[in-house]
This record gives C-alpha cells, structure tokens and sequence, in this order.
C-alpha cells in the first residue's frame, strides 16, 4: 500500500450560462488566481486556484442545521461551495458590490467563525467563512 494519495486535486466544475460575468466575478472580484484557460470551437474553459480543498459531506440533517445558523431557514441545494477568506465581512460586501445577492449577512456560529450565505454567478451558493480562532 502506497502512502500517496489517491486523489490529487479537487476540480469543482461550474457550467456558466453567463461565462464572462462569472469570469469576472470568481477571478477578478473573489480574486482566484487564473492557472489556466483554453478556447476553441467547442467553446471557453478557465481554470481558477481556490487553494486547499476539501470534500465537505453532511447529511440532510446537518445541512439544514448548517441552513439554520447562517441563514435562518433551509436555503441551499445538495451543493454549497465555501471559501476560507481573512475578512468574511468585507469579502461580502465585495461581493455584493459585483453583482452576487447577499442571502444572509456575516453571523458568528457555534464552531466560531464568522459566515455569510451568497447567491454567486454560476447559479451556486457560496458560504464565505473566517475562522475567529480560541
């Protein structure tokens, strides 16, 4: 048995009906740096650096409770991307400046992290989370 992992990298694939707003929004306002883009015929492609990534799964229950304490209310689909940014209440309001619908400003959470819900371009939820530390 190997000690190398299986799996390399986590590539989220986003399918956007407007690719040039969405473009701009996750690299030019979120500031994901670009390692790569393509064109062809066939259409556009972009690849963006979100740095480390995990696979967050929850159940049903969890998710709704993850709802609750951000939101409010049961909010999101089966998927929510989340971003670890230094200022969760700035970052928010950079956001919204560029076009993204602020669904629930930045709230304190019981694992102690400051988190705001978006609705972002590429029709996905975004959770935007700074960690408050001990």
């Amino acid at each position: 048995m190997s000690d190398e992992p299986a799996v390399r990298e986590l590539r989220l694939v986003v399918t956007a009906e407007d690719y040039d707003a969405a473009l701009h929004f996750y690299r030019d306002v979120l500031g994901l740096p670009e390692q790569g883009a393509f064109a062809s015929e066939d259409g556009r492609v972009t690849i963006l650096d979100a740095g480390r990534a995990t696979l967050e799964l929850t159940d049903p229950n969890h998710a709704a409770f993850i709802d609750e304490v951000e939101v409010g209310r049961r909010v999101a689909g089966h998927i929510r991307v989340a971003f670890q940014v230094d200022d969760s209440a700035a970052t928010t309001a950079k956001l919204a400046a560029a076009g993204a619908e602020v669904v629930a400003e930045p709230t304190r959470t019981p694992w102690n992290s400051l988190n705001s819900r978006l609705e972002a371009p590429g029709a996905l939820q975004l959770t935007l989370f700074t960690e408050l530390g001990d």
